[in-house]
């Protein structure tokens, strides 16, 4: 909680993030590097499946980044209206846009990954479907961003909305095991262990990091680039405001 409070200070939070940023990249970079060399020449075709089982190895990460990223921003909308942090909305605006990216990924890799699968790039199944939903609620909250003006009430605008849209998230997790769907139930993620054989479980593994490290990197860049943006805000409107007292006092600027 010390942690917590400690980078509620913007300039704490600049500092530290500017440290973590190229070990961060580096190592989300190499992983990549890694993963993607195993997935391409190590890891061999499935037997059902053949050469397109290796859409899995980007479709997969991209839909846990997709919830994940929603996670954080329902977080971040709790610390907005409930403990007002000061970078809770700047941590949510900034997470928008990358779970929007990931939920696109993830819908167009599932389409192609679909086709040779099933003969359609899509069908109105539960998982496809939720997973359309959660896109067009990421869209909808950017788009409220860019409605509002003031910071501050358009971060309680969007946390009311984000947690009202969390709902969608269990029902994509376990929308396989309620309805009767097309798409594959977790293999990765299960009780009684991973269904994947080793050989493709560790590239899934290790791009699944890769991704993450890819992704909390540039959400951190887009926080930084956020409190920069607000910073300029602040101040255009405190000189605005010191010109217009000149003015009423009759004083060059």
């Amino acid at each position: 909680m010390a942690g917590l409070i400690d980078l509620a200070n913007p300039t704490r939070f600049m500092r530290l993030s500017a440290a973590l940023l190229p070990w961060m990249t580096g190592a989300a970079v190499l992983l990549l590097a890694v993963g993607l060399y195993l997935a391409w020449f190590v890891a061999p075709p499935d037997y059902q499946q053949g050469e397109t089982i290796r859409i899995m190895f980007v479709h997969v990460p991209a839909a846990w980044l997709a919830l994940m990223f929603y996670t954080v921003m329902s977080i971040s909308a709790l610390g907005t209206l409930v403990w007002r942090h000061p970078l809770a909305d700047v941590a949510q605006k900034a997470a928008a846009p990358i779970g929007a990216c990931f939920s696109l990924i993830c819908l167009l890799t599932g389409a192609f990954w679909g086709k040779p699968m099933w003969g359609t790039y899509w069908v109105w199944d539960a998982r496809l479907t939720s997973v359309l939903v959660l896109l067009l609620i990421y869209l909808g909250i950017i788009a409220l961003w860019r409605t509002l003006d003031e910071p501050s009430r358009a971060g309680r605008a969007v946390a009311i909305l984000t947690l009202v849209g969390f709902v969608n998230v269990p029902i994509i997790k376990f929308s396989v095991e309620w309805w009767n769907t097309l798409h594959q139930p977790a293999s990765v993620l299960r009780l009684d262990g991973p269904s994947i054989h080793p050989s493709m479980l560790w590239p899934l593994l290790i791009l699944a990091v890769g991704f993450t490290g890819l992704a909390l990197a540039l959400h951190l860049v887009a926080m930084r680039a956020e409190i920069m943006r607000r910073r300029v805000r602040t101040l255009t409107i405190l000189e605005a405001e010191r010109l217009d007292r000149l003015a009423a006092q009759g004083l060059p600027a």
